[in-house]
């Protein structure tokens, strides 16, 4: 006896999936019950309906029951119960359902599929006991206490592209492989995209359809085997969220504008800024609430949740996003500002905060600039581009903020502090794609501005003053550097004090002027004096700590202080290779320096290998016609005569 709903004949995979269904149901005398769950599309009823048509010679009963609607399961089970003669026609509809669950618990060989159930204590008494089977499926993951939950996952990428020619559709391995790929191997939105491909549309065709608008792609059509298309389900799944829970509904509107990467949603609670809307702010006014936002969304299946994260998935958002109103955009815009401002951390050149930093970076760089309202909003953005230059990845910063200074050049003005800001992190952006002259011109102007704005003692001042001293020293015009160096320290101290980050930067920067200029003793006196106050106020592994002393190693080197300078420039070495990585641009530098002074002392097969190690990793970083890199060139060249030679510097 059964009422399953058709086999659908284009079911492909998950063979390894129903197998282990198959002996977790089949591995208990006791009354088996398993909760297939995951994200709308995926296809959790087309899994349990193929499990049904494939084992269905293991049963005597396989009654298919409709569960969404908690309040129409006890009519099914009646008309079970009629069908089976356990409750005479006419039987009250609960009287029979408890008639037939104590039936069941009697019997054997038997399988109850509730499909659709998301409230599991709502299910709960409708569970029968007895050596039986029950599956569920579910959007809702939390079925620990009634049943043993099976996350049921995209599709792995071979049963994806055998997915899409299950119509017939012609595509070679890479168009196959693409398509998947920006499906995200979701069953539903394969099925979609295969009949689509039936239909006139070419694999380019497509691709080209769901780069436009994806939202409107998976709105085409409902394959065969499913109720609705992916994008009706998604809008349906999520105005069931936002009547359940209109806090988690505006996360996820916020978060469609963003990045499909995991966001640290708990962390932003209690800081969320004056603009985030009224329900949000509710929503995530502390962390216990903000977990109950999780929980809600996690029960929907609407994105993935881990340790306080959310992840919208790729297609999830496109859906979410195409349905906003202006006015609902506009908001979620806001809010998403809101966010990412509340979840920045202050400062980017600290390591210690770069682990939050690399997880914010995709959704920082995922919003438009023109879109930022707020100073703190903005200044979250300049931030991620810093990390990145701070990472060694200038080019994707400089593009990145020359975007930044363009909208905010015409959207705010060019004095507004945050286009200056722009300005001075692109010009250090400049510098560091080599673009010196570029990067001369936009911090000359920037100080300029700023001097006349906000006076020569203000910080913002001071620091473009630091920041052109840097420039003119790339062009050689050391005398001009040195002296603004020397004015820019000496209104810092007095200004800020000698313990200062800033101060101490500034005197870093004084001490390359000076030794760059032959005044070494001078350079080392003053690094001497800075790293010991940067150590005991920054730390020993700070990166402006950790750059003075990969200098002072060097000038130690160059007064004849060699035992010194390569103590220091190893120990600097091991730090920079831990804190910014063995292929950051600072590390390598240090790198380079070290292995001269070990061929200075006579460890020439040590510097060899430092020196290759170091040429490979700066080809592949920097590539290969980087000045640095053929400076690392020059210097293998010399090493390697310097031992075939058997000598020394």
């Amino acid at each position: 006896m059964r009422n399953l709903p058709a086999r659908n004949a284009a079911f492909t995979g998950r063979d390894s999936l129903l197998v282990h269904l198959r002996q977790a149901l089949a591995s208990d005398q006791r009354v088996a019950v398993q909760a297939l769950y995951g994200r709308s599309g995926v296809g959790k009823t087309q899994l349990a309906i193929e499990y049904a048509h494939r084992f269905a010679g293991e049963y005597e009963l396989v009654w298919w029951i409709t569960a969404e609607d908690p309040a129409l399961i006890s009519d099914q089970l009646a008309a079970l119960a009629a069908r089976t003669g356990t409750a005479p026609a006419g039987t009250p509809p609960a009287e029979a359902a408890e008639l037939l669950l104590g039936e069941l618990g009697t019997m054997s060989r038997w399988l109850l599929v509730f499909d659709n159930a998301e409230d599991p204590d709502a299910l709960a008494p409708f569970l029968p006991g007895g050596p039986g089977h029950v599956l569920i499926t579910s959007r809702n993951p939390h079925w620990h206490t009634h049943a043993l939950p099976l996350d049921v996952d995209t599709l792995p990428r071979t049963e994806s592209v055998a997915l899409l020619r299950t119509r017939g559709a012609v595509l070679d391995e890479r168009d196959a492989d693409h398509l998947a790929g920006v499906l995200d191997d979701l069953p539903l939105a394969l099925a979609q995209a295969a009949a689509l491909l039936t239909r006139g549309l070419s694999a380019a065709d497509l691709t080209a359809e769901l780069a436009r608008s994806m939202a409107e792609v998976m709105a085409k059509g409902r394959p065969a085997g499913y109720p609705v298309s992916l994008a009706a389900q998604v809008r349906l799944t999520s105005s069931r969220l936002a009547a359940d829970h209109p806090g988690a509904a505006a996360v996820l509107a916020a978060l469609a504008l963003l990045a499909p990467e995991p966001f640290p949603l708990t962390a932003c609670a209690g800081h969320l800024p004056d603009q985030t809307s009224p329900v949000l702010s509710e929503a995530l006014a502390s962390r216990l609430r903000a977990g109950s936002v999780v929980e809600a969304i996690a029960r929907h299946s609407l994105a993935r949740t881990q340790n306080g994260t959310v992840q919208l998935h790729r297609l999830t958002q496109a859906v979410l996003a195409d349905q906003l109103t202006p006015s609902q955009r506009e908001q979620a815009a806001r809010d998403a500002e809101a966010l990412l401002t509340a979840a920045t951390p202050d400062n980017a050149s600290d390591p210690v905060v770069w682990p939050v930093w690399q997880v914010l970076l995709p959704h920082l760089l995922a919003v438009d600039p023109a879109s930022l309202t707020t100073p703190v909003g903005r200044g979250s953005m300049r931030g991620a581009c810093w990390y990145l230059m701070d990472r060694g990845q200038p080019h994707p910063a400089r593009e990145r903020l020359q975007r930044l200074y363009d909208t905010w050049l015409q959207q705010l003005g060019p004095d507004h502090y945050d286009t200056l800001a722009a300005a001075n992190a692109l010009a250090r952006a400049y510098a560091d794609t080599q673009d010196h002259e570029r990067a001369h011109a936009l911090a000359e102007d920037t100080l300029q501005r700023g001097r006349r704005l906000h006076g020569d003692d203000d910080s913002d001042t001071l620091a473009s003053a630091r920041n052109l001293a840097v420039r003119l020293r790339a062009l050689g015009r050391n005398e001009e550097a040195l002296a603004l160096d020397e004015k820019t320290l000496k209104t810092h101290r007095r200004v800020s004090g000698v313990e200062h980050p800033h101060t101490l930067l500034t005197a870093s920067g004084l001490a390359v002027q000076l030794a760059a200029m032959g005044r070494v003793e001078e350079a080392v006196e003053l690094a001497e004096e800075t790293l010991e106050v940067q150590r005991r106020v920054l730390g020993s592994e700070y990166p402006l700590t950790l750059l003075t002393a990969s200098n002072l190693a060097v000038w130690w080197a160059a007064v004849g202080r060699v035992g010194e300078a390569v103590v220091l420039g190893q120990d600097t070495l091991e730090r920079r290779r831990r804190v910014l990585g063995a292929e950051h641009p600072d590390t390598l530098n240090t790198a380079y320096n070290q292995a001269i002074r070990l061929a200075d002392v006579g460890r020439v097969e040590e510097a060899l290998a430092l020196g290759e190690n170091t040429l490979e990793r700066r080809r592949r970083v920097l590539g290969a016609e980087h000045p640095d890199t053929l400076d690392a060139v020059g210097l293998l060249e010399w090493l390697k005569w310097q031992e075939a030679e058997g000598e020394t510097f």
